[in-house]
C-alpha cells in the first residue's frame, strides 16, 4: 500500500483522500514537517495557491518538497497545486516550488462563476471529465514538459519528469483513472521522502 502525502495546510485535500484510498493507498495528511517522513508521492490540491504555499514555507515543509520533488517524487498537482508547481507565474511574482518548467496564469477562466465542466481526450487515458473552478490555466511550456490535455486550445493537463500538473479537479468527478495513472508512477518511481 502506497503512503501518500496529501497536503492538508488548507483545500479541498478529502476529496483526493477519498479516491486514494478507493484505489487501495494510504492517504497521509501533510499539516507538519514530520509528516513528509516516509511518503512516497505527494498530492498538491486545489485551493488557495498563495496560503498553501506561505503555510508551506512557515510549517518548515516547503524545501523538503522542493528536493524531494527535483528529486523524483511523484506528484499530481491540481488547480492551486499546479501554481504551487510552476516555475513562473504570469500575473503574480510569487515562486513556490517551482519545480515545473512553465508559466501559469492564476484564474485564466475568471471567477467561481466562471467555473464549468468540459469532456476532453488525455493522453493514454481517452475522454476524461475536467472540473475547472477558479482554474489556472498553462500559457507556455519549457523543454521536457508533455501536453497532456489541451480544453478549447488552452492547456489543461501537463507532465514534467515525475510531475502531473492539472488545471482541473479530477477528485470532484466519478473517474479514477487519472488517480490510478498517478499511482502507477509512485510505484514505479519506488521512492520514499527521508527527513
Amino acid at each position: 500500500m502506497s503512503k501518500i502525502g496529501v497536503l492538508a495546510v488548507q483545500g479541498a485535500f478529502a476529496e483526493h483522500e477519498a479516491v486514494l484510498r478507493g484505489l487501495g493507498a494510504q492517504p497521509v495528511e501533510l499539516r507538519e514537517r514530520k509528516d513528509l517522513e516516509g511518503i512516497e508521492g505527494l498530492v498538491l490540491p486545489g485551493g488557495e495557491s498563495t496560503v498553501q504555499g506561505k503555510l508551506l514555507t512557515e510549517l518548515g515543509m516547503m524545501e523538503p518538497l522542493k528536493a524531494a520533488v527535483a528529486s523524483g517524487l511523484p506528484v499530481l498537482a491540481t488547480c492551486a497545486g499546479l501554481i504551487l508547481l510552476a516555475e513562473k507565474l504570469e500575473n503574480d511574482p510569487a515562486v513556490w516550488l517551482g519545480t515545473m518548467p512553465v508559466v501559469v496564469r492564476r484564474n485564466a477562466y475568471g471567477r467561481q462563476l466562471g467555473s464549468f465542466t468540459a469532456e476532453a481526450p488525455f493522453k493514454g487515458l481517452g475522454t476524461v471529465e475536467m472540473i475547472f473552478i477558479r482554474a489556472p490555466e498553462v500559457v507556455s511550456t519549457g523543454p521536457g514538459v508533455e501536453t497532456l490535455a489541451t480544453v478549447n486550445g488552452r492547456i489543461a493537463a501537463v507532465a514534467f519528469g515525475n510531475q502531473i500538473g492539472l488545471a482541473f479537479h479530477p477528485e470532484l468527478g466519478r473517474d479514477s483513472r487519472i488517480h490510478a495513472l498517478f499511482l502507477e508512477r509512485v510505484h514505479a518511481a519506488g521512492q520514499r521522502l527521508r527527513l
